[in-house]
């Protein structure tokens, strides 16, 4: 999704680049946590984020190490509670063998092998797999590929639905395999969504749909641009909270 980005920091050196990722270490109890630590000549505070690839700070160029391990120790309970949280929700290896189970707009479909077939299509609440042979490689890209087609589908007739009532243009819907970013757009009106969301309930797409429309009139996450979510969507709030806690128990990749 889109973010502010704010202005460009005076006090930074010339020659320094305008962003640079290390790698760092810090004590946390009996346990020494691994985090990335990206430094930002745009960026005006130090930051925590904690998702699936684990701890990340954002800094100003101007904060010594020592002011940023000194903010790490004092959020401690914090960074470990959300590591746990973390730790908890990683999802088990899926089996991609008949039988299983993927979630197509937040409801199960079974797999299931069909030679006869000559597409991969919907049969009911089973996903029947056009394929002769059982191999699990086949049966994933099968899979993955009947999403990516649904996606393309379910979201172009979402933007379509909403854009006309934010006033807004949309070049084109494309599909994101990106692991943290649920989507994206541009100024060109370009946007870009996760095909994995079609596993989700069709509320929480609704919700990254209009959220990056919005952002095609206002490119920042100002009072402006949440009052233009919320014409759309009076409960967008609990459809976010909603996304982040739930979101990633329907997806098997």
């Amino acid at each position: 999704m889109a973010r502010h980005r704010p202005a460009q920091l005076k006090f930074a050196p010339a020659d320094t680049p305008a962003q640079l990722a290390t790698r760092h270490q810090f004590r946390l109890g009996a346990q020494r946590i691994e985090y990335t630590l990206k430094r930002s000549r745009r960026r005006r505070s130090i930051t925590f984020t904690i998702d699936e690839d684990g701890l990340r700070v954002g800094a100003p160029w101007r904060a010594t190490q020592r002011h940023i391990e000194s903010l790490l120790g004092s959020h401690a309970l914090w960074i470990d509670r959300k590591l746990a949280e973390w730790q908890a929700r990683r999802r088990r290896p899926f089996i991609w063998e008949a039988g299983t189970s993927i979630m197509m707009l937040g409801e199960p479909l079974t797999l299931a092998w069909d030679p006869a077939r000559l597409l991969t299509g919907r049969d009911g609440d089973r996903l029947c797999v056009a394929a002769d042979t059982r191999d699990p490689t086949v049966l994933a890209a099968r899979v993955v590929a009947w999403l990516r087609d649904a996606a393309q589908a379910w979201f172009e007739q979402r933007a379509a639905c909403y854009a006309p009532a934010l006033e807004v243009q949309v070049a084109a819907i494309r599909l994101s395999n990106a692991k943290t970013r649920w989507g994206t757009c541009h100024p060109d009106g370009r946007v870009h969504l996760n095909w994995r969301l079609i596993q989700m309930p069709p509320a929480l797409i609704d919700y990254v749909v209009v959220h990056e429309l919005a952002h095609l009139r206002e490119p920042n996450h100002s009072p402006r641009f949440w009052r233009w979510v919320a014409s759309i969507l009076p409960d967008y709030e609990q459809r976010r909270v909603a996304l982040r806690r739930d979101g990633h128990r329907y997806l098997i990749a």
